[in-house]
């Protein structure tokens, strides 16, 4: 299943990063029926009207969403995260790590600081500092959000610099929350398979950032982060 274009998303054939346009024209070469461009948010069936939580990753995996077209699908953190959402009502139907799976997400969509896979799952500094203007107009289109979950230092960073504001002053900490113009910012280690199996984040630890979440989500009005 072909995912359709979404406005303010980088084209098909984005170049802006050279490095990462190579890499994904290689990999085009190499397996032509993967996705192998950058990977659009993914939003839930009502469009982003009702979309009330954000989930920001990092970068597209090789053989998870650089294959498959669909963020966390078809690799290891995929099936950390959607049981996860699945668990606090965040997901529809059932995740098995593919795009045309029937799952829906309920009330959330999910994105990545940065679009395009990146060699060795390593986006360079000035690659995130491209691809944020495609974070920021993702932001911008949702007039209900209430939470942003960014996970891992470097998505948590540059959605903290999307939103204009000091890394300083919203510093990264597994569970911890801050807010920027009315949006919860919720930080949580990344569900790679990495950090899993070293023990850095425990299924317990991830559900207990969501959990949090939960609350947050119902506790407040929403509010649109970069007025127009």
């Amino acid at each position: 299943m072909r995912i359709p274009e979404i406005p303010g998303e980088p084209p098909r054939d984005c170049a802006l990063c050279p490095r990462l346009h190579d890499f994904i024209s290689g990999w085009r070469a190499r397996e032509p029926r993967w996705h192998n461009a950058p990977v659009p948010t993914w939003l839930p069936p009502g469009g982003a009207g009702e979309v009330e939580l954000l989930i920001a990753g990092l970068a597209p995996g090789l053989r998870g969403a650089n294959r498959t077209g669909r963020p966390f699908t078809g690799d290891f953190a995929g099936d950390l995260l959607y049981a996860t959402l699945g668990k606090f009502g965040f997901t529809r139907g059932a995740f098995q790590s593919w795009p045309d799976d029937g799952l829906e997400l309920s009330g959330a969509a999910i994105t990545n600081a940065v679009r395009c896979v990146p060699p060795g799952n390593k986006p360079t500094a000035a690659e995130v500092n491209t691809c944020r203007t495609f974070l920021k107009s993702t932001i911008d289109r949702f007039d209900n959000l209430r939470v942003i979950v960014t996970l891992g230092k470097i998505a948590h960073d540059s959605t903290v610099r999307a939103f204009q504001e000091r890394v300083a002053a919203h510093p990264f900490k597994h569970g911890a929350a801050t807010q920027i113009a009315g949006v919860h910012i919720v930080s949580s280690y990344h569900c790679s398979r990495y950090n899993t199996n070293t023990g850095v984040l425990t299924p317990e630890m991830f559900e207990d950032v969501f959990r949090n979440v939960r609350k947050l989500v119902r506790a407040r009005p929403p509010c649109r982060p970069f007025p127009s």
